[in-house]
């Protein structure tokens, strides 16, 4: 099994940044591609951003520009860069890491509130 922990979330107001952390422990060796969710109060989860392990990186538009993905292989970490940050931000943010389709594993999430 996989074990994901996060960190780095908080409230922020409209224009700042944050970074958030999701450090992977356990049986990682077939793990291919990591990323982040959010779900924001009353909306479905939502995909933020993936990265894989042969560097394939990919946004929703909706970030594109303001977010970046990036991993630590050394550490077992990924991070997700958070700038310019607006209200429509504000959500949970769950990190994720994938072995296959239908075999994905979760973080305990992180809270992100950006206020104007």
């Amino acid at each position: 099994q996989v074990q994901l922990v996060e960190s780095g979330g908080g409230l922020v107001q409209a224009g700042g940044s944050l970074r958030l952390s999701c450090t992977a422990s356990g049986d990682i060796a077939g793990i291919l591609s990591r990323g982040w969710y959010r779900q924001a109060p009353g909306k479905q989860r939502e995909w933020v951003a993936t990265i894989t392990n042969t560097g394939t990186i990919g946004y929703q538009d909706s970030v594109k520009g303001r977010f970046t993905i990036s991993r630590e292989a050394a550490k077992n970490t990924m991070y997700l860069q958070m700038n310019s940050l607006d209200p429509a931000d504000t959500a949970d943010y769950y990190c994720y890491a994938r072995k296959r389709p239908g075999d994905q594993f979760w973080g305990q999430g992180t809270h992100v509130s950006v206020s104007s």
